[in-house]
């Protein structure tokens, strides 16, 4: 017993843990409400994960993402006079609760959906409890209807569902002023419910959840404890596709790059031009990740690849990585940078239920499959109602480990299988092999070594850079003679740049942004494992576009660029003859603002010109 237990100010009972996550699936593909009676069990059992209002009711927020239960849909439709044809899709849609605002916004969906060539077939209103909701949840509830919509004649799924994705996503832009609106998810394979409520009460808020015509294969679940954004309907989890536990440590990073990688992304299989923003800038990580998750599927890239891809495994200190294998997670390393958790997900879509952990691996996913088939993968152990003596098999996920249900095919498939899948897709090796370079740090060309610089010129740029003899001394020094850090005594009593009465150099004005949720810490060995210092120059490709053109960049070992690393660079085509010179000087009279913009606008109009460095 700890002394916090003796004195009466700990114990386990106040604990709260992080989100809850789970999948439960039929590996043959045989539907059941017993399935989705698990479900939602194992669902009311994560409710220590949730959040709870000071009022003691109000929650987080959780959710369910079901897989085909047509006939409770059909049912549904058929009590509510809607006709439905053989290929359908129903989602649920928050609106605003004046009537006339939510008949505007419903009307502009529908009229989305007849642009993309599907046809609206009719709405229904959810029946709600709200008792379940709290006072808050009650009051911030949105008005909740279900829509049904027919495809086209002729249309395959897969059409359907970008016809579905597109029509969603040009009315969110379209209603963009309107805050309720929301389309808590729109496709033909899956249908999502969740709600602001208390922990593990989804179906009290739901009558339609109760219903025993509800049977599936699949169900996703999801218990939220909000860590980064306040809870609200629209952030309850399972999204389209995913349900996330943890943080996505890279945030603001990857919100950035997919907006600046957005003119590059063609598919050939969807238009995505006038869609908007790729991935939402607000709201929760979860949300964007799974943006970024429906844009990569319905583009055209599975969710076996797309987890890969956006999620990867620490490949790269892996020694006895399976060759093609490595070259499957570099090729697509060259055209984006993971998303960096902790991060647990589970996901769904057409075909795959899908359990994967982040390279870290620091947040927790067990699993186990009974006798029948059935197969549950949840943030802890002892959700499932299932005697030990049916159990097969049970293990948990380790760092960047993943397990997936085949929904098709009626198969599992653990890390190895899906690696195997991975590593097929294209002969990224032979691409790699012939397009990639990489610049070593030793020199074979005398002619490319640096040499070093006059003294009275080595003196000037360190007056010119700021570098203190404190600096040279001790710390540079120190890192030339034994490649190690200095070691010095703890703290830092020097005022920070904007304080200081010294000229500091600008890179000391910036701080790095770390993330609110930063537990559990990262141990050393674990942290030299995942971590890479390995960078790129060149031209990045279509993600959506799989070609040996799309391998073509110069991998450097470190970001640091060396004299000679660079002149081994301008000896290379098509460097060589397509690079430019950039002076980053400015004079006091232009100011600084004024010469970050002027340098701005030379390398913008180098790069329209041609330039590659």
């Amino acid at each position: 017993m700890t002394p916090l237990q003796t004195t009466g100010l700990y114990d386990p009972a106040f604990e709260h843990d992080s989100c809850g996550f789970g999948l439960i699936a039929n590996i043959d593909g045989n539907a059941s409400g017993w399935l989705v009676d698990q479900a939602f069990a194992a669902l009311a059992k994560m409710s220590h994960r949730g959040g709870v209002n000071s009022d003691g009711i109000t929650g987080d927020g959780c959710g369910v993402l079901v897989y085909r239960a047509d006939t409770w849909l059909r049912t549904l439709a058929r009590e509510a006079s809607i006709e439905i044809g053989s290929l359908y899709a129903a989602g649920l849609v928050f609106l605003d609760r004046d009537a006339e605002k939510a008949d505007a916004a419903a009307q502009q969906l529908e009229h989305c959906l007849r642009e993309e060539g599907v046809h609206p077939a009719g709405w229904r209103d959810v029946p709600v409890t709200d008792e379940p909701c709290g006072p808050l949840g009650r009051a911030s509830r949105p008005c909740i209807r279900q829509i049904f919509v027919n495809a086209a004649e002729g249309m395959d799924e897969a059409v359907f569902d970008r016809a579905l994705f597109r029509a969603r996503r040009r009315s969110e832009l379209a209603l963009a002023d309107d805050v309720t609106f929301y389309v808590v998810s729109l496709a033909a394979a899956t249908i999502g419910y969740k709600a602001m409520a208390a922990p593990g009460r989804l179906r009290d808020v739901f009558p339609d959840l109760q219903r025993a015509e509800l049977i599936s294969a699949a169900v996703t679940f999801h218990q939220r404890f909000s860590t980064n954004t306040s809870p609200n309907w629209k952030l309850a989890q399972p999204f389209r596709m995913l349900a996330h536990n943890g943080e996505i440590n890279t945030i603001r990073a990857n919100r950035n790059w997919a907006l600046a990688r957005q003119p590059k992304l063609h598919s050939p299989l969807l238009d995505i031009s006038d869609i908007g923003d790729h991935v939402s800038r607000t709201g929760s990580d979860s949300q964007s990740l799974d943006n970024m998750f429906e844009l990569l599927v319905e583009g055209g890239i599975d969710l076996l690849a797309s987890t890969r891809i956006l999620v990867p495994p620490a490949w790269s200190a892996d020694e006895n990585l399976d060759q093609d294998l490595e070259a499957f997670y570099q090729y697509y390393a060259l055209h984006t940078e993971p998303w960096d958790g902790p991060a647990g997900l589970v996901m769904c879509d057409a075909r795959h239920a899908v359990c994967a952990l982040d390279r870290n691996g620091l947040r927790p996913a067990r699993w186990s499959q009974s006798d029948d088939g059935h197969l549950i993968v949840a943030s802890e152990a002892g959700l499932w109602d299932v005697p030990d003596q049916r159990i097969v098999a049970k293990g948990r996920l380790g760092p960047g480990q993943m397990l997936a249900v085949d929904l098709v095919e009626h198969r599992l498939l653990d890390s190895a299988a899906i690696d195997r899948i991975n590593a097929q897709r294209a002969p990224y090796r032979d691409w790699l092999r012939d397009g990639v370079i990489y610049l070593e740090s030793h020199l074979i060309d005398p002619a490319l070594a640096a040499e070093p610089m006059p003294p009275d010129m080595l003196a000037r740029f360190q007056k010119q850079f700021a570098l203190t003899c404190e600096e040279r001394d001790i710390v540079l020094r120190t890192l030339a003679e034994t490649g190690a850090e200095a070691t010095g005594s703890m703290g830092d009593d020097t005022p920070i740049a904007v304080m200081s009465q010294q000229s500091r150099s600008l890179y000391d004005y910036f701080r790095q942004a770390f993330a609110q949720v930063t537990n559990p810490p990262i141990d050393p060995l674990r942290e030299r494992l995942v971590m890479s210092l390995v960078s790129q120059i060149g031209l990045e490709g279509n993600l959506f576009d799989l070609s040996a053109d799309s391998a073509r960049q110069v991998l450097l070992s470190s970001p640091v660029l060396s004299q000679r690393k660079l002149r081994q660079l301008l000896r290379m085509t098509p460097y060589d003859q397509k690079n430019q010179l950039l002076d980053l000087s400015y004079s006091h009279e232009e100011g600084l603002k004024a010469g970050i913009e002027r340098i701005c606008a030379l390398a913008e109009g180098a790069a329209r010109e041609g330039m590659v460095m």
